[in-house]
C-alpha cells in the first residue's frame, strides 16, 4: 500500500492506517461530474442543507422521461446514471457576446455535447463516457416536438434527437445505444457556462502548442492561458483543430471541466458559502433537470464528493469503428465499435470501473492497467548485494518498463521492502510497476513528475512478468483518469 516520502507534510495524514498519504498536500480534484453547472450543483452537501434546499427549488424543470415505457426500458443498475447535455441555445447572449465570440447564426437546436455519467452504488466512483454527437444510430418512433406528428424511426446522427423530440427522444435514443438505464437528466446551455467560467473569476488551461480556430475564433497560445467565459466556449466549440476531430475536441472538454473544478476547489468557492451561493445561482439561471434532481440527490452526492480522490474518477470516449461514416442524406458519421462498446456499457451496468488490473489466468502474468512501455523508472540498489540493481533493470526493461539502463547504488540500509516512490499523479502507473514487483511499497512523493524511482532495499527482490492493458476506449486511447488531465 502507499505511504508519504519522508518529509514536513501539513495535516493528519489521510486514509486508513497504511493507505494512500502524500509527502505535500496539493490541490486535489473531486468528481468531475459531466459539466462545471452539474458538478457544482453536486457538491452543495458540503456547504449545508438550508442554503441546497433553496438551490434546489431554483432549478427549472424538464420532464425527460415523458411518454417513455416503463417495461422497455434498460434494468436500473447498482449506480446512479446521469445523462448531461450541452445545448445549443444562445438566447441569453448580448449581440455583443455574440460577436466577439463568433456565435452568429442561428441555433441548431440540438445538443452540442453529451455525456453520460456514472456514480458506483458506493459513490466512491464515477465514470464520464462522452458520446459522439454525430453518432450514427436510428430515431426510434416518435412524435415531432414541432408538429406533433407521429414519425417512424429513422436514421439519424444522436444530436438530432433532441432537435426532434427534446429531451425524451435524447433519453431513449442514449439507452437504446447504450442499454445503461438513465436516472437523472441535466441540461445545460451556452449562457450558463459562460456565466459560470465568469464567476469563477477564469479557469486556466495548458496547451503543447498554438491553437487557432477562425470558425470558432479561438486563438491561445503555447501555455498556460486563463480563460473567461466567452474564450472558454471557443476552447470547448472549436471543431476545426486536430483536423477537425470531433474526437479531439471531446478530449479538450473533459480536460477543460476538469480545470473547473480544480479552480473552483483552489479558490475556495465550495467552502465559502456566500461564494458558492453566487455561483450556484449564476449556473442555476440556465440549467435545467429532472424532477427527481432535488434536494436530497443533491445533499447525498455532495456528500459522497467529499471522499473523492483523482484516482476515483474516470474519462472515456466510445470506442469507435469509423470516425467518417459516410450516409447518404446524413453525411459523416462516427460508426461505434460494436464489441467494445457494448463491453464499456456492460462495465457500466455492472458498476465496475473501465480500466483496471485483470485477474491473471492461472499460472499467468497478471494484466496491468497502464502500459509498462509509457512508464518510466530508474532502479537503486540500497542492499549492498552487488548488481542486483542491474538486474532488476534488465528484468523491468525485459518485462516492458522503461528503464534508465543504468543503476545507481545507494548507502545499504537494515534489509527491508522495496519502495516505488512515485508522483500521486501517476498512481495508476505506479501500481502497474508495483505488480512487477512483488513486495514493493508505494511511496508518494508530490510534483516528482513521471519518471518512478525503485529503491531495492529487499536482498531477495524479484520481478515478475505483466501483462500489458486491454484498450477498450476509443481507438489508440485507454480511458482517461482524473489523475492524467494534469498540466504543470
Amino acid at each position: 500500500m502507499p505511504r508519504r516520502a519522508s518529509s514536513p507534510h501539513k495535516g493528519p495524514p489521510k486514509g486508513p492506517r497504511n493507505g494512500p498519504r502524500r509527502a505535500r498536500q496539493g490541490p486535489r480534484w473531486g468528481l468531475r461530474i459531466a459539466t462545471g453547472s452539474s458538478v457544482l450543483l453536486l457538491v452543495a452537501g458540503g456547504v449545508g442543507h438550508a442554503m441546497v434546499t433553496g438551490l434546489s427549488s431554483d432549478v427549472r424543470r424538464v420532464d425527460p422521461f415523458d411518454g417513455l415505457d416503463t417495461d422497455s426500458r434498460p434494468k436500473v443498475d447498482n449506480g446512479v446514471n446521469f445523462l448531461v447535455v450541452g445545448t445549443d441555445r444562445r438566447d441569453g447572449l448580448s449581440a455583443t457576446q455574440k460577436e466577439r465570440y463568433n456565435l452568429g447564426g442561428s441555433a441548431c437546436d440540438c445538443t452540442d455535447t453529451i455525456l453520460l455519467v456514472h456514480l458506483s452504488g458506493d459513490r466512491h466512483r464515477a465514470t464520464v463516457v462522452s458520446l459522439p454527437r454525430d453518432t450514427y444510430t436510428r430515431l426510434p418512433p416518435h412524435k415531432n416536438r414541432a408538429t406533433g406528428k407521429q414519425v417512424p424511426s429513422r436514421p439519424a446522427k444522436l444530436n438530432a434527437a433532441y432537435t426532434a423530440g427534446g429531451a425524451p427522444l435524447t433519453v431513449r435514443t442514449v439507452e437504446k445505444l447504450t442499454d445503461v438505464h438513465v436516472d437523472h437528466y441535466l441540461e445545460v446551455d451556452f449562457t450558463s457556462f459562460m456565466s459560470t467560467v465568469d464567476v469563477l473569476g477564469g479557469v486556466p488551461v495548458c496547451t503543447t502548442k498554438r491553437l487557432k480556430d477562425s470558425y470558432s475564433g479561438l486563438d491561445l497560445p503555447k501555455g498556460t492561458t486563463k480563460l473567461n467565459g466567452g474564450q472558454a466556449l471557443q476552447y470547448v466549440r472549436a471543431r476545426h483543430l486536430d483536423g477537425g476531430s470531433d474526437l479531439s475536441r471531446m478530449k479538450r472538454q473533459q480536460r477543460f471541466l476538469a480545470s473547473v473544478i480544480s479552480r473552483a476547489t483552489d479558490s475556495g468557492v465550495l467552502m465559502n458559502p456566500v461564494r458558492f451561493n453566487k455561483v450556484a445561482t449564476t449556473l442555476l439561471e440556465s440549467v435545467r433537470a429532472d424532477e427527481d434532481f432535488g434536494t436530497e440527490q443533491m445533499m447525498a452526492l455532495g456528500q459522497a464528493m467529499r471522499g473523492f480522490k483523482p484516482e476515483s474518477s474516470e474519462f472515456a470516449s466510445v470506442p469507435l469503428a469509423d470516425a467518417d461514416h459516410r450516409v447518404p442524406e446524413l453525411g459523416s458519421t462516427v460508426l461505434w465499435d460494436e464489441r467494445k462498446a457494448a463491453k464499456l456499457f456492460t462495465a457500466l451496468r455492472e458498476d465496475r470501473p473501465l480500466s483496471g488490473p485483470s485477474p491473471a489466468p492461472r499460472g499467468g502474468p497478471p494484466r496491468v492497467e497502464v502500459a509498462p512501455r509509457t512508464i518510466q523508472v530508474e532502479v537503486t540498489n540500497a542492499t549492498g548485494r552487488r548488481g542486483l540493481g542491474a538486474k532488476i533493470d534488465r528484468g523491468l526493461r525485459g518485462t516492458g518498463f522503461a528503464t534508465t539502463g543504468t543503476a545507481t547504488n545507494a548507502r545499504p540500509v537494515r534489509p527491508g521492502r522495496t519502495t516505488i516512490t512515485y508522483d500521486p499523479r501517476w498512481n495508476r502507473s505506479a501500481r502497474s510497476l508495483a505488480a512487477a514487483l512483488p513486495g514493493a511499497e508505494l511511496v508518494e512523493a508530490e510534483r516528482r513528475g513521471a519518471r518512478m524511482r525503485v529503491t531495492v532495499d529487499d536482498p531477495h527482490q524479484r520481478v515478475r512478468r505483466v501483462r500489458p492493458p486491454e484498450v477498450d476506449s476509443a481507438p489508440g486511447e485507454a480511458p482517461m483518469r482524473g489523475d492524467e488531465v494534469d498540466c504543470d
